[in-house]
């Protein structure tokens, strides 16, 4: 789910790299340094994942991974994508140069999202856990592609049949995401429970 260059309007467009330079200095703020390690091996895990796609016009439909990003680091999972959505652009030429703000915004605000659905509500129940990660595995591309959605017509009303065309898509891979997700949840709830933790979104009195 990339948006290519030339798709939309240079103020959308620096709109985008603005939201995005203040969402990551939030981000960085709430990252602490033994959280690194973590971030680079979900940062990785998302990079890779989004590697194969499939062409839709002007955008692409793969595996997101924002409801997971979002579980596993809470408040710095906005860094984690705004990094991974860079070099995926530089590296491989997924999704335009001067729509990386715009594709960041995409994916990392739902993973925001998706990280205070399950700080919230995931209790101390590994059911309920598998459960809210599962919701919020799949919500996560939901929102994902209801964001692409309203930058397409930004973009331009010619573009909103392909934004339909990839919310339809999405769908199955909601389905995927929020599977994947559960089964990570569950995986980790059993092994290593801490690694759900991820940094709380307000740290109040601490930031």
């Amino acid at each position: 789910m990339h948006i290519s260059d030339g798709v939309l309007p240079v103020s959308v467009s620096l709109a985008g790299y603005a939201a995005t330079a203040v969402a990551a200095a939030w981000s960085a703020k709430g990252t602490k340094a033994e959280d690194l390690p973590k971030i680079a091996i979900v940062t990785s895990a998302f990079f890779v994942a989004s590697l194969i796609s499939v062409p839709i016009a002007v955008t692409s439909v793969h595996l997101l991974l924002p409801g997971l990003v979002g579980i596993l680091l809470g408040r710095s999972a906005f860094l984690s994508i705004a990094v991974g959505v860079t070099l995926q652009s530089l590296m491989f030429q997924m999704g335009g140069i001067t729509a990386i703000g715009a594709n960041s915004i995409m994916m990392g605000i739902p993973a925001l999202m998706c990280a205070g659905m399950f700080q919230a509500l995931r209790g101390r129940s590994p059911v309920r856990r598998i459960a809210v990660g599962a919701v919020a595995g799949g919500m996560g591309v939901l929102l994902a592609a209801l964001f692409l959605a309203g930058f397409l017509y930004l973009g331009s009303e010619d573009f909103w049949g392909v934004a339909k065309i990839a919310i339809a898509w999405h769908l199955i891979v909601v389905c995927i995401e929020g599977t994947i997700t559960a089964f990570t949840v569950s995986f980790l709830s059993k092994v290593k429970p801490d690694a759900l933790d991820g940094t709380p979104l307000f740290q109040w009195g601490k930031n």
